[in-house]
């Protein structure tokens, strides 16, 4: 699968007419009221302003800051509980075999409002089993260097996932400890100190994963003085940089662009080895008490004006078309400035989970937390 800067722009440019989505008195539930359950930053009062004038459904909004804490969740309600939830889409495996997510009903969707490439794309990153859609692209992202360019005078072309491991790092250096691991495996790979054949052997197996990861965890605690923070959401991630003094790290996008955003010494450049991207979905919940006005939330999402509020408010990229229209000056000269042709040719896109992939994760996630 592949993005280029003229299909990324030329998918956001068209806008096409909102699709119709129902109003409280049409929906035949129960209850004119939808429950969510999403990243923390995603669905914004702007957002649900919007939607509850256009709609009069009420949201009941509930965050998660991770796959992990989503899914534990669900798990344990059975189900139940939340009407649309937003996992990223490779996590999709792990809900399916618990029967978590219903099945989507298409024909209630306006498919036609998201971008091509990521609806064929989405289905090898996790978004269909056993012959069904479950999951609907609604943006993507990636993660990268965050930098601040007055003490790190880097070119676009010398920034690295190795810039973290530098002696001049010491003490200097935030990361997500699970997606760390990632981003050294692919360094490593470049280099050819562990070969993984950029890093895709981790999916391979469970031997093939233990083998990189042993790799990269070692290259990380010999160089554990660089550490300055752990970061597991958006909130810490920026935290690192405002409060522990980091002043490099590898961070979700929108970490670097809300910084810059701040201050403009700060960049968020993605590495000469690619940046890691992701894609996060959108699905109604197999024990949903609110269909229809889950369907009627999701087309809203959907919605051109509603997706650029989305990016503007958080500086991820839509995955509707014509969102970029309604974003702003700001978010579309970020993504130009970060996502040149060569990087939006360069990505490196998550996997859909394996069934070892998590549980062995979390291991060598332990092991550099607790060294």
């Amino acid at each position: 699968m592949s993005f280029s800067r003229r299909s990324v722009l030329k998918g956001t440019a068209a806008i096409l007419a909102a699709p119709a989505i129902l109003r409280a008195h049409d929906a035949l539930a129960s209850s004119g009221q939808v429950d969510v359950f999403a990243w923390g930053d995603y669905i914004q009062d702007n957002m649900i302003q919007k939607f509850e004038g256009d709609t009069g459904i009420k949201v009941n909004l509930s965050t998660f800051g991770s796959n992990d804490e989503a899914e534990n969740k669900l798990l344990a309600a059975g189900g139940k509980g939340f009407d649309v939830i937003f996992p990223s889409v490779t996590n999709g495996p792990n809900y399916y075999p618990n029967n978590l997510l219903a099945p989507l009903d298409e024909s209630k969707v306006a498919m036609d409002q998201i971008i091509p490439s990521m609806v064929r794309d989405s289905i090898n990153l996790g978004a269909t089993y056993r012959g069904k859609r479950y999951l609907l692209p609604f943006d993507w992202g990636t993660e990268a260097i965050t930098y601040d360019s007055e003490k790190w005078p880097m070119d676009r072309d010398e920034v690295s996932f190795g810039s973290l491991w530098t002696p001049e790092a010491k003490g200097a250096a935030a990361f997500r400890q699970k997606s760390v691991i990632m981003g050294v495996a692919i360094y490593l790979d470049a280099t050819g100190e562990v070969p993984s054949n950029r890093a895709l052997d981790i999916y391979k197996s469970e031997d093939d994963a233990r083998r990189v990861w042993d790799g990269c965890t070692k290259f990380i605690l010999e160089r554990k003085e660089n550490i300055a923070a752990f970061w597991n959401n958006a909130t810490e991630a920026t935290a690192a940089f405002t409060d522990a003094g980091a002043t490099i790290g590898q961070t979700w996008d929108t970490t670097g662009l809300l910084l810059n955003r701040e201050n403009a010494k700060w960049k968020y450049r993605m590495p000469k080895e690619g940046g890691i991207t992701w894609m996060d979905s959108m699905g109604v919940t197999a024990g949903a008490a609110n269909v229809d006005q889950a369907y009627a939330f999701i087309n809203a999402m959907l919605q051109p004006e509603m997706a650029g509020m989305f990016a503007m408010n958080t500086g991820y990229n839509s995955a509707v078309k014509g969102a970029a229209e309604f974003a702003g000056e700001d978010y579309k000269n970020q993504f130009n400035e970060v996502y040149t042709e060569e990087a939006l040719a360069n990505l490196w896109w998550w996997q859909a989970d394996t069934p070892y992939f998590a549980p062995l994760r979390q291991e060598y996630v332990e092991k550099i937390t607790n060294a």
